[in-house]
């Protein structure tokens, strides 16, 4: 007996939330963490905008405006204007996100508001701690990998020391802020894709897979830091696979919700605010992080078309297929 849309709806969220805890694994081997790197963030974060991206413009807002136009309440024209303020309503919503995770992090703008050279360096400073790892963790990388390579693998795979206590807490604390924003944003992603399984099944996957393939690094982000901070990589592993909960939360809700009461008009507005809460995900999160790993953009704007290219070749072989 096959899954119904919600069954699979729930599988394919629960899919990508735990996508967080494949990223966050990498600290149960030494090679893994030595192999982290910038480049590969970037390329990752950019591979899922572009997904996002192109599924959220040319899928879910054209969904949105069918759902619209069937309902009985709206004409062609109006049912363009409502999908478009539901967009922009998504994308306001996001900004809402954003602002909590700057109200509870309130010293990382403190950071960056009181360091003028610092400010000016970063293209996005205030951008929401999505994957966000300091030059300090990319310099411990790369002090694991120069050790390996010399013939030290016993240095390399020793739990870190807390020879300085004030930077570890730093390391602590910048793991745990990340794991909360990525839990909060995870939330809409959660929604948006049980919401898009529940009309279409192809559309929901191909938006699982995207949110699953930026979870990936997200949980890397969240899990390296703590296990430097801490040695303890358990501890690491479970922040951030906690992180990717809320995920499976904000599908439970949107079942909850809509389960008994999805007519086309709602349909209309929940499409069109998961088409801009995605636009805005990869706009405001995303693509600034992505451009902070890689400002010489080697890799940011190829992965981003190369996954409107993956995105649009899907689309293509449901039509045609």
């Amino acid at each position: 007996m096959g899954l119904t849309n919600a069954e699979l709806g729930l599988v394919l969220t629960t899919v990508a939330g735990s996508a967080t805890a494949l990223g966050a694994a990498v600290v149960f081997s030494e090679r893994l963490v030595q192999l982290a790197s910038k480049p590969f963030l970037a390329g990752a974060l950019g591979l899922s905008s572009g997904v996002m991206l192109y599924v959220s413009f040319v899928e879910i807002f054209v969904k949105a405006l069918d759902g619209f136009a069937d309902s009985s309440a709206f004409g062609d024209s109006d049912a363009y204007l409502m999908a478009t303020a539901a967009l922009f309503g998504g994308m306001g919503f996001m900004s809402g996100l954003d602002a909590l995770v700057h109200w509870l992090d309130p010293n990382r703008s403190a950071h960056h508001a009181s360091d003028p050279r610092k400010h000016m360096a970063d293209p996005a400073p205030d951008l929401a701690p999505c994957c966000e790892l300091d030059d300090g963790v990319f310099d411990e990388i790369e002090r694991r990998r120069a050790a390996a390579a010399a013939g030290a693998p016993a240095a390399a795979d020793e739990p870190p020391k807390a020879d300085d206590t004030t930077k570890d807490k730093r390391l602590e604390s910048m793991g745990m802020m990340t794991a909360l924003a990525i839990g909060i944003h995870n939330f809409p992603e959660g929604l948006a894709t049980f919401v898009a399984t529940l009309d279409d099944p192809a559309v929901g996957a191909s938006l699982a897979i995207a949110i699953a393939i930026h979870n990936i690094p997200e949980g890397l982000c969240v899990s390296i830091p703590i296990y430097f901070a801490t040695g303890d990589r358990w501890k690491a592993f479970r922040w951030a696979l906690l992180s990717g909960v809320s995920e499976i939360v904000g599908a439970l809700l949107g079942w909850a919700l809509l389960k008994d009461h999805f007519d086309n008009l709602l349909y209309g507005i929940v499409f069109g605010m998961v088409a801009g809460m995605m636009i805005m995900i990869c706009l405001n999160e995303l693509i600034p992080t992505a451009h902070r790993y890689d400002p010489r953009d080697r890799v940011v704007t190829k992965s981003i078309v190369a996954g409107m290219a993956v995105m649009a070749a899907s689309l293509c072989l449901f039509v045609y297929g």
